[in-house]
């Protein structure tokens, strides 16, 4: 089964010479994916990976990448963070249409992780919406949808974590009314 998704890195000062960039790659099995080098010290790949499952596509992606550029460090997997346009695009309908069906379920509809002039929101959560009203999309976008939302969350929990830190989240309560607190 084919999946596709993105990895974005940023690299290395070592690793800035572009043709090295894409020997390397091509040497550890990365040659199923399209790399953008025009961001000074990132780099992103689309891949089309063939794996049997998502898991398989993604975690061998990361160890091929690693291989060729041991320094560098990933920082987002996609797709994960979308706006209504990204998500209309990757079910084939319109934007109108995902506006539509966002305010006729204004009540059930994911919240967004992010509001503003364009909101964004986690597109696992936006499938499972539709997988609960029987909408069709294919399996192989939530599987990597949902891989990459793991991922993008243990990256940044590990990025945010310090000895102190964990403490401190444990310690970490809401005061929701005068007689009642939330334990996070």
């Amino acid at each position: 089964m084919e999946f596709e998704f993105k990895l974005i890195y940023k690299i290395a000062a070592q690793d800035q010479d572009h043709d090295e960039i894409m020997l390397k790659l091509a040497r550890t099995n990365c040659t199923d994916a399209l790399v953008g080098l025009g961001v000074a010290g990132h780099m992103s790949l689309e891949f089309i990976r063939e794996a049997p499952n998502a898991q398989q596509a993604l975690l061998h992606a990361i160890k091929d990448v690693k291989r060729a550029l041991p320094a560098a460090q990933l920082i987002e997997a996609s797709p994960d963070w979308v706006g209504l346009s990204d998500v209309a695009d990757l079910l084939g309908v319109t934007r109108q249409n995902m506006r539509k069906l966002m305010l006729t379920h204004a009540d059930t509809f994911p919240s967004p992780v992010h509001t503003g002039s364009t909101s964004v929101w986690h597109l696992a959560e936006v499938l499972r919406f539709m997988q609960q009203r029987k909408m069709a999309y294919p399996s192989a976008l939530y599987d990597v949808a949902h891989l990459t939302l793991q991922l993008n969350l243990e990256r940044q929990t590990a990025l945010h974590s310090t000895a102190h830190n964990k403490s401190e989240v444990r310690k970490f309560s809401v005061r929701t009314t005068p007689d009642k607190t939330v334990k996070a």
